[in-house]
C-alpha cells in the first residue's frame, strides 16, 4: 500500500516545481514512507518535506503544509495531518484496507510477491557440509536460512540459484576415509590402533558395512560402488564420501531443501583454478614472499593484517580455495552471491573478500553477501540435549525431525534472526496449543478451511463477489485490525529479502494468526444475514491466502484440519 502513497507524493513534488516552490531542475531525494509504531499517528508517514526543505530553502513545517495541499485528491486517504518538524501523516479510509482485501484473493498464490530484483541472478549458497558425518542441528538452521533467505529473493523477482559447497579436499576426508577402514579391519573407537583423529560415531560402522558389502551408493546422478576391499584406502574415501553425500542429500529432502547446483572443492584443484587464482594475484602485484611463504596484501583492502595464502611447504591455506571458489560465482554470473555460514567462520569472511578485490576482476566490493547464524542449543524436559548414538558427538537434525517434525523443527530454526542465539525447546515445539507458533499459525489457516466447510454443512453458499462488494459492512475494530495487518504482508516480504532476514515472516504470521484469532472470537462469521455473513467469509478467505504465502516462504505446510 505504499506505492500509491509515494506516487501522490510524487505528484505533490511534481506540482511544486511548477508553482516554483521548488527549483525546476532539482532532484527528488529519497524520502520515506513508512508505518509509525503508534496507529494513533497515522496509518502511514512520510519525511518528505523535511528532505526537500533544504532544496526548497523552506522550513520543513512550512513546506509540508504545501506539499499536502498540492498532493492529488484521492480516496483512499481520508485524512492528512503534519506532525512534529514536518512529518506528513496520512490516515487512509477503510476502502482503502478493503481494496487490498479484494486485492488479496485476486492475486492468490501471488499476493506479496514482486519483480524488484528484475530477475537478476542470485546464488545463495548454504549448509556446504563436509561430507564427513551426518548434519547436525547447526546444518539444520543453515538449511533453513538459506532455503527461506532464497525463497523470499524469489518472491522479490530474484533468478535464484541455490548451491550447496562440498569440502570434498583436505584432512578431514582423510581421517574420514581412515575411520571407515579402520571398522572395515575390524577395529572399534576404542581399540588400540584407532586413528587418532578419526570419527567416531556408529554411522562409519555402516558406512564399512556397506563398502564390505559392495553396495551402490547413487547421488546427485552418480553412483559410487564399494569395493570390499578393506586395503583399498582410496576405493574406501570415494565410497564414504559418496555414501555420507547421499546421506546429507537424503536429510535436507527430508527437511525440505534442494539444491540446484552442488559444487566440490576437489574440483578447483582439479580444474587447476586455485593456481590460476593464486597466479593472477601474483600478477597484480598484491602478493609477497616472505619466510618461504606466499602472503597477500590483505590489509590493503581493510583486512587487520598480511595473510598467508601459501605456506613454506607448498600447501595452501584455508581462505585460498574460497577465493578461487567465489570468483568462479562470479564468472558464472552470479551478479549477486549469498553465503549462509556459522558464526565461527567470522574471521574467514574478511580476508576472503580482499582476494576477491585483490583480483582486480571487477567484483564489486560487497561481494559475496555473507549471513551468519549463531549455535543452536536442544532442550527437552528442562535439560540440554547433546549426543546422538547415531553421531557419536552430537545431535543430528534428523534426530530433531523425527522428534519434532519437519514443519515445527524449520519453524524454529528460522522463527529468530540469524546473528542470536536460538534455544529450540523440543516440548514446546510438539506442543498443540497457542504457546506453540507454528501450531498457532497453521491453525488460524486450518480454521478458516473448517468454517468454509461448516458453511457447505449448514446450506450456505458462500458468494465471493458479494462478500468483496459488501467489505464495507466490517466496520468494527476487529475486522479494521485484521484487514491493516493483511495489507503488511507484501511489505514484509520485500524487507525480508532486502536485509535478507526470512524470520520477519515468521513474525509477521503469528501477528497475523493473533489478529484473526481475535477477530475468530469476536465476530460470529456464519450468520443468517446473507451480505455479512459472505463478506466475513471474504476476509477469512483472505487471511487463509496470506498466511499460506507466508508459510510457503517458510517451507511450512498449511493444513487444512488440525
Amino acid at each position: 500500500m505504499k506505492a500509491p502513497l509515494r506516487a501522490l507524493i510524487e505528484q505533490g513534488i511534481a506540482h511544486l516545481r511548477t508553482t516554483g516552490t521548488l527549483p525546476a531542475d532539482a532532484d527528488t531525494p529519497d524520502f520515506v514512507v513508512e508505518r509509525p509504531k503508534d496507529r494513533g499517528h497515522g496509518d502511514f508517514a512520510s519525511n518528505a518535506a523535511m528532505v526537500l526543505a533544504k532544496v526548497a530553502r523552506s522550513n520543513p513545517r512550512a513546506l509540508a503544509q504545501q506539499l499536502v495541499e498540492a498532493l492529488p485528491a484521492s480516496d483512499d486517504i481520508a485524512k492528512v495531518e503534519i506532525a512534529g518538524p514536518g512529518f506528513i501523516n496520512f490516515h487512509l479510509s477503510p476502502a482503502a484496507y478493503q481494496r487490498e482485501v479484494g486485492k488479496v484473493i485476486a492475486a492468490g498464490h501471488h499476493y506479496g510477491r514482486n519483480g524488484s530484483g528484475q530477475g537478476v541472478c542470485a546464488g545463495v549458497e548454504y549448509v556446504s557440509a563436509n561430507p564427513t558425518g551426518p548434519l547436525h542441528v547447526g546444518h539444520g538452521r543453515a538449511a533453513a536460512i538459506g532455503d527461506c533467505i532464497a525463497r523470499v529473493l524469489d518472491a522479490n523477482g530474484w533468478a535464484v540459484t541455490r548451491e550447496f559447497y562440498y569440502n570434498d579436499a583436505g584432512v578431514q576426508i582423510e581421517n574420514l576415509a581412515k575411520s571407515v577402514q579402520a571398522r572395515a579391519q575390524g577395529l572399534a573407537p576404542d581399540d588400540a590402533g584407532w586413528p587418532a583423529d578419526g570419527y567416531r560415531g556408529d554411522y562409519i560402522a555402516d558406512v564399512a558395512s556397506a563398502y564390505l558389502n559392495g553396495e551402490t551408493v547413487e547421488f546427485e546422478g552418480h553412483s559410487e560402488t564399494g569395493a570390499k576391499d578393506a586395503g583399498d584406502f582410496d576405493a574406501i574415501r570415494r565410497f564414504a564420501v559418496a555414501y555420507l553425500r547421499r546421506e546429507q542429500n537424503l536429510d535436507l529432502a527430508a527437511f525440505g531443501v534442494n539444491f540446484d547446483v552442488y559444487f566440490l572443492e576437489s574440483s578447483l584443484y582439479a580444474d587447476a583454478k586455485v593456481e590460476e587464482t593464486v597466479r593472477e594475484l601474483v600478477a597484480h602485484g598484491h602478493t609477497y614472499e616472505e619466510g618461504g611463504a606466499l602472503w597477500l596484501r590483505s590489509t590493503d583492502f581493510g583486512d587487520d593484517k598480511d595473510r598467508v595464502m601459501r605456506k613454506s611447504d607448498g600447501t595452501y591455506t584455508y581462505f585460498v580455495p574460497d577465493v578461487a571458489y567465489h570468483l568462479s560465482k562470479w564468472q558464472r554470473g552470479y551478479v549477486r552471491a549469498i553465503t549462509e555460514l556459522g558464526a565461527d567462520h567470522h574471521g574467514s569472511l574478511m580476508r576472503v573478500k580482499a582476494g576477491l578485490q585483490a583480483l582486480d576482476a571487477g567484483i564489486p566490493a560487497g561481494y559475496p553477501e555473507y549471513v551468519l547464524h549463531q549455535m543452536v542449543t536442544v532442550m527437552r524436559g528442562g535439560e540440554e540435549v547433546k549426543l546422538s548414538k547415531r553421531a557419536g558427538s552430537y545431535f543430528t537434525l534428523r534426530d530433531l525431525i523425527e522428534e519434532a517434525g519437519r514443519d515445527a523443527t524449520r519453524w524454529f530454526l528460522i522463527a529468530r534472526k540469524p546473528d542470536s542465539q536460538l534455544t529450540f525447546d523440543i516440548d514446546l515445539a510438539r506442543q498443540q496449543s497457542n504457546d506453540n507458533p507454528v501450531f498457532y499459525v497453521q491453525y488460524a489457516h486450518a480454521r478458516v478451511c473448517s468454517l468454509l466447510r461448516q458453511a457447505g454443512e449448514k446450506g450456505f453458499a458462500y458468494d465471493q463477489a458479494n462478500g468483496l462488494a459488501r467489505l464495507g459492512l466490517l466496520d468494527d475494530d476487529a475486522s479494521q485490525a485484521l484487514m491493516v495487518e493483511l495489507s503488511r504482508y507484501p511489505e514484509v516480504v520485500e524487507t525480508a529479502a532486502e536485509v535478507l532476514e526470512p524470520h520477519l515472516v515468521s513474525v509477521y504470521l503469528r501477528e497475523l494468526a493473533n489478529a484473526f484469532h481475535t477477530w475468530y472470537h469476536a465476530t460470529p462469521v456464519l450468520v443468517d444475514n446473507t451480505d455479512t455473513r459472505d463478506a466475513r467469509l471474504a476476509l477469512a478467505v483472505a487471511t487463509r491466502q496470506v498466511l499460506a504465502n507466508g508459510l510457503d516462504l517458510l517451507g511450512v505446510s498449511a493444513p487444512e484440519s488440525m
